[in-house]
């Protein structure tokens, strides 16, 4: 009966671990992005490196021209952010192994959504 109480044991912490393990997301590399908003559309590149599990720094060249980029990841939850001629752009959405989307803002100028896969 000890045995069997042991082995329930060691089932239960191995289901537990497995259950609240996430695998870490590592948005490192060049992306391509899709975005389409309020003023049009267009193909930015972010080229990005994760300094630690939630931070991000890096580039974004688009028609906006070219920035330095900081950002957070929170699961897979991805924020960046950066400024043009004094205007904040965010990008705030999800992280799917080398795809991520969702909407972004464009300061007073608009609002939009963008899909972007990893090079």
């Amino acid at each position: 009966m000890k045995k069997l109480s042991t082995l329930f044991l060691l089932l239960f912490f191995i289901g537990f671990t497995a259950v609240f393990a996430q695998e870490k997301i590592n948005v490192k590399g060049t992306w391509t992005m899709s975005v389409t908003s309020d003023m049009g559309s267009g193909s930015p590149t972010f080229v990005l490196d994760q300094v630690n599990d939630t931070t991000i720094t890096g580039t974004y060249t688009g028609q906006l021209g070219e920035s330095a980029v900081k950002g957070t990841l929170k699961g897979n939850v991805i924020h960046l952010e950066f400024d043009i001629q004094g205007n904040l752009i965010e990008y705030d959405g999800t992280v799917k192994g080398a795809e991520m989307s969702g909407k972004v803002k464009l300061a007073s100028m608009g609002e939009g959504t963008f899909s972007g896969k990893r090079k």
